[in-house]
């Protein structure tokens, strides 16, 4: 797929000389500084040292009085507790964090996870009937409940109070829980808004604690959860996500708890873990729980302190999650197949009612990979189809669905990903209307990807003294991406070759002053003829590759292409 290079806006040389000579620092190192906000000494000690950053008062949320009253009254009265909470990444980690501060202090209470396919999404009646019939007085809802309007009132109905922890975006009201805790609610005056639905039950549990006696650094140990929720959900790796992340990846590196440990050896990884890491292996095993049997297996091995239990449990999520691969890969492959001779549409839209559930908002991703527009995947649920849709960058896809409305039952979701409901009879029609609607709204722009590229580098400024630098930068995500740097007019200079059964490259390339480097580019061996003894524009980041004990910096190349002229910023 060909990609649209932008050179990010390159800064004032004055601002870049004044940091350079600051921090004592490269010049390279100085202007992706700068891109990201940070002007002088002090600015990037806060950026480096992200561990002597503090933490925000929990008690500055709205609510959080309120909340701290009721976990306090349920200590003193002995009441018993439902922890609940969704069954992806976010949801397990949340109610496994609470879990086990409440198994510290001694409070009786029981995790509950909803069933994905039975229960669906959010607040489940079903889950209130367990806490009911289980002699329980108070629900923690974690990563969701934000628009439970009527979980909630039925809940109060049957005597269930509810301290809801959430980070969606809420609607017009709010539920008529006991307490709502949302950075996100428009009168709520918490400083930081970008936090897991895991970070908003550990500010609950950083609030309450300090009645039983625990230091702020008690909850320490928990920041490894913090860490995988962080990264899996996708949120902001700035502000107060930026220190929770840094002591996170330093528990999970460190003293792992005992589940995580397990599924690490599953993942068979054993260097260092980093975000990256914790995203493509970590996530998607306890994600892989809920998507093809239950997401209480997640909170389970989260929570576990018996190396046995925690082995065996990893084992079969693994399991688990190498059947969602082969789901993906066999319904992605049947999906491309549906799409041949398509190439003059502006959406994608495919469906089969043989295809999992659990898997087809994945495959969406993937198929965007290939045809680089608004996809929707569709099965069969019941009588009726359901899908998942994706979207492309900087393109509304909740807007062109919701116009599409009258050929739905139902929808949800956001500017980036949705889901839906719709009756069989409407399948054609509803393919119609959202192509349509895209065709019409969308930008020339917005159908082709875009690569950002920070800084345009000169091979003799790779080294590893500088990979070094940026490595210091992390932990990396959104907000704070991994620097993409980009060579112009590099020579192949016949020693790259295929690898990977011919699917990925692995390139060695000369600048005009002699310097080689070497690259390794996945996904891109179909573009072996176009490269062979040409000059190459390369974007890449930078890697540390190790082979038989000899360390050698890297290009993870990002895209290939016959050498042009630099672009513009």
């Amino acid at each position: 797929m060909e990609m649209n290079w932008k050179l990010q806006a390159s800064p004032d040389p004055d601002q870049v000389a004044r940091l350079q000579k600051e921090l004592t620092t490269s010049e390279e190192l100085a202007k992706i500084l700068l891109q990201r906000g940070i002007f002088d000494y002090e600015g990037a000690k806060r950026f480096f040292l992200p561990e002597t950053n503090g933490l925000h008062e929990p008690m500055q949320m709205k609510d959080m009085d309120k909340a701290v009253e009721r976990l306090e009254r349920m200590r003193n009265e002995g009441e018993k507790v439902m922890v609940f909470g969704d069954y992806d990444v976010d949801g397990t980690t949340a109610v496994s964090l609470v879990s086990e501060v409440f198994r510290k202090c001694g409070i009786e209470h029981l995790t509950y996870i909803p069933d994905r396919y039975v229960e669906g999404y959010g607040l489940s009646l079903k889950g209130m009937e367990k806490a009911r019939e289980s002699g329980c007085s108070l629900v923690i809802a974690l990563d969701c409940g934000i628009k439970g309007h009527h979980v909630v009132e039925q809940a109060a109905e049957w005597g269930l109070d509810m301290i809801i922890c959430d980070h969606h975006q809420p609607g017009a009201t709010l539920p008529a829980a006991h307490a709502v805790l949302d950075p996100k609610r428009s009168d709520c005056p918490y400083p930081f808004k970008e936090l897991s639905g895991c970070g908003v039950g550990f500010k609950l549990m950083q609030a309450w604690t300090p009645r039983l006696g625990w230091k702020e650094s008690d909850l320490d140990p928990l920041t490894d959860l913090l860490a995988v929720s962080i990264a899996a959900d996708i949120v902001p790796i700035v502000g107060e996500n930026r220190t929770l992340m840094h002591k996170g990846l330093g528990v999970i590196n460190e003293t792992p708890r005992t589940g995580l440990r397990a599924l690490m050896k599953q993942s068979n990884r054993g260097k260092i873990w980093n975000t990256q890491e914790v995203v493509f292996q970590l996530a998607p095993r306890i994600n892989a729980a809920g998507r093809i049997e239950h997401g209480q297996l997640a909170v389970e091995l989260l929570t576990t302190n018996s190396e046995e239990d925690a082995e065996r449990i990893a084992a079969h999520i693994n399991e688990l999650n190498l059947s969602r691969r082969s789901k993906d890969a066999d319904i992605t492959g049947e999906a491309l197949e549906m799409l041949k001779g398509t190439e003059d549409r502006y959406t994608s839209v495919v469906c089969s009612e043989s295809w999992h559930k659990g898997v087809i908002g994945i495959a969406a991703s993937r198929l965007i990979e290939t045809h680089y527009r608004p996809t929707v995947v569709l099965t069969a649920s019941g009588n009726v189809l359901a899908g998942s849709a994706r979207s492309v960058k900087g393109f509304d896809l909740y807007t062109a669905i919701d116009v599409c409305k009258e050929h739905l039952i139902q929808f949800g979701g956001h500017a980036f990903a949705a889901g839906m409901t719709l009756r069989k009879d409407q399948l054609e029609s509803f393919k119609a209307a959202f192509e349509e609607q895209v065709r019409s709204t969308i930008t020339d722009d917005q159908r082709v990807p875009t690569l950002w590229i920070d800084l345009p580098l000169d091979p003799d400024a790779i080294s590893r003294r500088f990979y070094n630098s940026l490595q210091r930068m992390g932990p990396f995500g959104p907000g704070n991406m991994t620097p993409v740097f980009a060579c112009f007019g590099l020579l192949e200079t016949g020693g790259s070759r295929k690898v990977g059964s011919g699917k990925h490259l692995k390139l060695q390339l000369r600048d005009e002053s002699g310097i080689e480097l070497d690259g390794i580019a996945f996904g891109m061996g179909d573009k072996w003829e176009q490269i062979q003894g040409q000059r190459l524009d390369v974007a890449f980041t930078l890697d540390l590759n190790v082979w038989n004990g000899i360390e050698r910096i890297q290009l993870m190349i990002k895209d290939v292409r016959p050498s042009a002229a630099v672009p513009a910023a």
